[in-house]
């Protein structure tokens, strides 16, 4: 079952707290988590802005208790209250033990009704342990208690902690990878796949057929012919009565699966309604071939605190003796975290190549005017008979998520932010996360305050009174 309420947080983010909260001391310490939202039905919540107590400020650290001044909850009011953002207030366990203790309920008896005195409808605390597994809970402005269903980090690895599985005794731990335990707590996940053709026709089946509880496709086109050759499932009746793709995949899908599990939406990721479905996945999978779509899947996966796998392929050819030829036959597979470098620091689009985009598609006359002067130098060309290639690039790029989530590799995560592979060289090359330079996100979990993703083309118009 999908998880009504989530929190998310990026693994820089984490990684920070971890190191305030526990400085080693064997002292509890705090912090406040000032949150931004998703858009309804899912309760997703994103960790926008973390504001760490100090330690000099605090009258009383125990291993067991903290007393920290109301200063801070006054800064973290000041920086939620004007979009009515939620505050978590976050403190250590030292000794390990990840649920709240009755000292943590008289202190959220005490200290959260005055938050609520000054605005919101929804606050919480949570407590975290040294191996970095993090438990929360909510309130209503009446203290009625709900837990967090999922706390979900976004680093190098993927992390989830579970509140039943806690509440009910088990220890956190990651299931093994590539075993039933895996398919069932993919059960409990979201899956976006951005493009559902040649790649994510491929990407969306083998997540389907892994476990994801629902999967999200997102694309605007149309089954044709010309593509029956790459689409999975596609059938030359389809073509010719020009089914959506969204709509035939998710046929398929139930087929095999059972009826809710995908949801076909027929738009261009960049409109407000395709935008707000994919906000509300646990992870996306972007499939598109337009650097205008890996565009806003960028920003929508920073803003809302979402992993993001993108996956690309193309032929380039060149001539020789007049006559066109192979260059190489490659593949490209990227890994973004929330915080990290995105697909724009990785130069995977451009404001160039997004010009050029827009020019086809507003003036071709124009487009091909600057190809002839050689002001554009043109896309490589893409055979049409592509499945093998496909499938060896979309079975990696899923294959990269399961090591996020489930790790299996030798070497840390760290070093295959990116993967390169070229058939014709037959090797295979990765860049890690430290070697790309990151300029910085304003999106990061800028949730869905408005305009939504910063973009004056999406303000969320009032309703005439």
């Amino acid at each position: 079952m999908i998880p009504a309420v989530t929190l998310a947080m990026a693994g820089v983010t984490h990684a920070t707290l971890m190191k305030h909260l526990f400085p080693g001391d064997g002292l509890e310490a705090a912090a406040l988590l000032v949150c931004s939202r998703s858009p309804a039905p899912r309760r997703r919540l994103a960790v926008r802005t973390a504001i760490p107590v100090s330690y000099e400020v605090c009258s009383h650290r125990g291993p067991d208790a903290i007393v920290w001044p109301g200063s801070y909850i006054e800064m973290a009011i000041d920086a939620a209250e004007e979009e009515g953002l939620t505050i978590i207030l976050l403190h250590s366990h030292p000794g390990g033990w990840l649920d709240f203790s009755k000292v943590d309920d008289k202190s959220d008896e005490r200290v959260i009704p005055g938050i609520f005195q000054a605005f919101g409808d929804r606050h919480g605390s949570a407590v975290m342990t040294p191996d970095g597994a993090v438990r929360a809970r909510l309130y209503s402005p009446e203290m009625e208690c709900e837990p967090v269903d999922l706390v979900t980090v976004a680093g190098d690895d993927i992390s989830y902690w579970w509140s039943a599985e806690i509440a009910s005794g088990v220890l956190p731990r990651r299931s093994l990878p590539f075993t039933s335990d895996m398919t069932s707590e993919l059960g409990r996940l979201s899956a976006a796949v951005i493009g559902v053709s040649g790649t994510g026709s491929i990407v969306g089946e083998q997540i389907a057929r892994l476990g994801f509880g629902h999967v999200l496709l997102v694309d605007p086109d149309k089954v044709e012919k010309k593509n029956l050759n790459r689409i999975l499932n596609s059938t030359l009746a389809d073509a010719e009565t020009a089914r959506l793709k969204v709509e035939m995949f998710a046929g398929a899908i139930e087929s095999y699966r059972e009826p809710g599990i995908a949801r076909a939406m027929p738009l261009e990721v960049g409109t407000r309604e395709a935008i707000e479905a994919v906000a509300q996945c646990d992870v996306i999978f972007c499939c598109v071939d337009s650097q205008e779509g890996r565009m806003f899947t960028d920003k929508i996966a920073a803003a809302f605190l979402i992993p993001l796998f993108d996956v690309g392929v193309v032929i380039p050819t060149f001539v020789k003796d007049e006559m066109p030829a192979i260059a190489d036959v490659c593949g490209r597979i990227d890994y973004v975290q929330p915080g990290g470098s995105t697909l724009s620091d990785r130069g995977v689009y451009t404001p160039k190549g997004l010009r050029n985009e827009d020019l086809r598609r507003t003036d071709p006359d124009a487009f091909a005017d600057e190809v002839r002067q050689g002001y554009i130098k043109g896309l490589p060309e893409e055979a049409p008979s592509v499945i093998s290639l496909n499938m060896r690039a979309a079975s990696t790029v899923v294959n990269e998520f399961i090591a996020r989530a489930f790790p299996y590799r030798l070497e840390a995560n760290r070093h295959y932010a990116r993967t390169m592979f070229s058939l014709a060289g037959c090797d295979e090359e990765h860049s890690a996360e430290d070697d790309f330079q990151r300029a910085g996100s304003n999106f990061l979990g800028r949730g869905s305050q408005e305009p939504l993703l910063g973009m004056p083309a999406f303000r969320k118009r009032r309703k005439p009174e």
